[in-house]
C-alpha cells in the first residue's frame, strides 16, 4: 500500500491543489447522519478528517451488518469510480465527522484532463480497495476459519460461500 497518510498526500501537488479548488468542500456530519445508502447513486466521496463512520450491509429481515469502521484520514466511498456507480454498502456517522467531500463527476473530469493526477488517484483507490478486501478476508477467517470453533466438523469453505450467498 502507498506510504501516503491519505489520498491527498498520494496526489501530485499541482493536481491536489486543482482537486481541492475545483471539486472539494469541507463538511460536518453529526452523529447518526446516514451518509449514503446501499443501492443508491454514488456521486461523491470523502476523506475523513475526524470522527468515525460505520460501513454497513443491508441484511433482509435483520439489522444491517457492520462491515467496517473508518476514521481519520481514511477514504470513505469508492463506488463512484466504477460502473454502475452505485453504493455497495451504506454508511453512517457514529461520531461527529469533519471531512472533505469530493464531487465525483468533477474529480473524474480533472483526472481525464491530468493523466498524472488520474493515475495517482486511481492507484490510491485501488490500493485502498485491495487493503479492505484483505481485511475482510482476515475477519472472515477469524469468524469461520478452522481455529474459530464456530463450525467444527463442517466444510468451512462451503459454509463461508453459503453465508455470503445468504447476504
Amino acid at each position: 500500500m502507498s506510504t501516503a497518510k491519505n489520498m491527498l498526500d498520494a496526489l501530485p501537488p499541482e493536481g491536489r491543489a486543482r482537486l481541492l479548488d475545483q471539486a472539494a468542500r469541507e463538511v460536518s456530519l453529526p452523529v447518526g447522519t446516514r451518509i449514503f445508502e446501499e443501492g443508491r447513486k454514488a456521486d461523491r466521496f470523502w476523506i475523513i478528517r475526524s470522527g468515525q463512520v460505520e460501513l454497513d450491509l443491508h441484511v433482509p429481515g435483520h439489522r444491517s451488518a457492520v462491515i467496517e469502521t473508518l476514521g481519520r484520514d481514511e477514504l470513505l466511498g469508492w463506488s463512484w469510480l466504477f460502473p454502475p456507480r452505485i453504493w455497495h454498502l451504506g454508511a453512517v456517522a457514529i461520531y461527529p465527522v469533519e471531512a472533505v467531500e469530493f464531487d465525483a463527476a468533477a474529480v473524474c473530469a480533472l483526472c481525464d484532463e491530468d493523466a498524472e493526477l488520474g493515475r495517482a488517484l486511481y492507484r490510491y483507490v485501488a490500493e485502498t480497495v485491495a487493503a479492505r478486501l484483505r481485511g475482510t478476508r482476515t475477519r472472515l477467517l477469524a469468524l469461520y476459519g478452522p481455529q474459530s470453533g464456530n463450525r467444527a466438523g463442517t466444510n468451512h469453505d462451503a459454509d463461508i460461500g453459503q453465508d455470503l450467498a445468504d447476504i
